[in-house]
């Protein structure tokens, strides 16, 4: 890229407060043995639970659900949630919610997409409206909640998302062709159960495009504009998204530490129990910085990436762990692909922390003659070595798309406005061509 990237703007009045939010949290092997015992101890004796057909597959809700029975919790089960969920999707999760009667809580147990389905189910079956009303701007309305959500318990089977720790739910808005969410506190679940033997049946290509997401999740935090360059806001005015702060930095730099150990090997070998355990953590550790500080430029360019796919089926996604049965692109791959590029375009706004981000990725990474090619070129061997694409042209996008993929990540203006660097169309056109052929 040799336009030169644009400095950030440095309020008259900075901020002088950040803040911090997280769900509770159980994590360990067999955690989810106790989960009658958790909701009994939020008050609930009738429950929806969400999840997707391919974890319905393995025959864990139905377990689920058994256990909750046998203590005394009644379980309603919703199992037709989308991976990488639309509009259309969503809206049939909440009609069967609202149609279910009387919910004392909402459980999900599957991927981010899981997840996410529950977190809108929640939002729609306590609040009044329909679901385009919450939708971030410009997409949607960006209405906030005005009625208190119901307890939501999240059960992660994949490892990357961290939507149990995070108060956003992602979806893909068919008629504008554009991957967008919904945002508010009250979207973040109160109690994140994560076992780490509801990760073993996780197919090698899903570990290695959700493991993609916590890399990513870490990186954007970590090098996110900081909290102090945002103008001074009143309690009102604050959002979940506040900028890199020293809490969600040591977050940020745990999981990129525990990466660096296991997440090659989960790949290779997915019936590690142990190695799950340190992706499940970093997993957590990642989704607890991010939830806070925010992300940026790699998961703005994610959403169109995504929501413009036309033919790509990724393998691992269908129901028995073959093809995806519709064309997509996962999430963590989505956003891996343009990453290196833009994180050598976010390198001047702070050389140190994006080449110490390198070396907490590769403790062996050796100095390049350009600093800036360090991270990039370390991001880029980790996804070789996992199997992911090696750029947008292998997903199935030419030249002529990054036009619109362009507008599509403009209308993230909640993400851009996290970058450490003031972001121009001309900035994301140019890390969108650079991402067609990474290596």
């Amino acid at each position: 890229m040799n336009r030169p990237p644009q400095t950030l703007t440095m309020p008259a009045d900075p901020e002088s407060v950040f803040t911090y939010g997280a769900p509770g949290l159980k994590f360990g092997v067999g955690a989810r043995h106790e989960l009658a015992y958790d909701l009994a101890q939020l008050g609930a004796r009738r429950v929806l639970v969400v999840t997707d057909p391919g974890v319905a597959a393995t025959g864990r809700p139905a377990e689920l659900v058994e256990l909750l029975a046998a203590g005394g919790v009644e379980a309603v089960l919703f199992d037709r949630a989308r991976v990488e969920p639309t509009d259309a999707s969503l809206q049939e999760a909440i009609d069967f919610g609202r149609a279910a009667g009387h919910l004392d809580a909402v459980v999900a147990i599957g991927g981010g997409s899981a997840i996410d389905t529950a977190k809108a189910v929640n939002l729609l079956v306590t609040n009044d409206g329909e679901l385009m009303d919450y939708v971030n701007a410009p997409v949607g309305q960006g209405r906030a909640p005005e009625k208190p959500l119901l307890p939501l318990v999240a059960l992660p089977t994949t490892t990357g998302t961290g939507s149990e720790s995070t108060t956003i739910c992602v979806l893909d808005v068919v008629s504008q062709h554009v991957k967008t969410g919904i945002s508010h506190p009250r979207l973040r679940p109160t109690l994140a159960v994560v076992d780490p033997e509801l990760t073993l049946t996780q197919p090698s290509q899903v570990t290695a495009a959700s493991g993609l997401d916590i890399l990513c999740h870490a990186l954007e935090s970590y090098t996110a504009r900081p909290y102090v360059s945002y103008e001074h806001k009143s309690a009102e005015q604050r959002v979940p998204y506040c900028g890199s702060n020293p809490i969600a930095d040591l977050w940020s730099e745990k999981a990129l530490s525990l990466m660096a150990g296991a997440f090659r090997t989960v790949v290779r070998q997915g019936d590690d129990l142990e190695a799950r355990t340190q992706v499940a953590l970093a997993a957590t550790f990642a989704g607890l910085g991010f939830g806070n500080a925010g992300v940026h430029i790699p998961h703005a360019n994610a959403y169109p990436v995504a929501g413009q796919v036309r033919e790509f089926r990724p393998e691992g996604y269908g129901p028995d762990g073959g093809p995806a049965d519709h064309a997509m692109v996962p999430h963590g791959m989505a956003v891996s692909l343009t990453a290196p590029e833009a994180f050598r375009f976010t390198f001047p706004a702070d050389p140190d922390r994006h080449v110490r981000a390198a070396q907490l990725l590769d403790p062996t990474a050796e100095m390049t003659d350009d600093p800036a090619d360090l991270l990039p070129q370390v991001l880029a061997s980790v996804m070789r070595d996992v199997g992911i694409p090696s750029g947008l042209a292998a997903v199935g996008f030419t030249s002529s798309d990054v036009d619109s993929l362009v507008e599509g990540a403009v209308k993230q203006q909640r993400l851009l406005a996290t970058a450490p660097l003031d972001v121009r169309d001309e900035d994301l056109a140019a890390i969108l061509d650079a991402s067609l052929e990474l290596w």
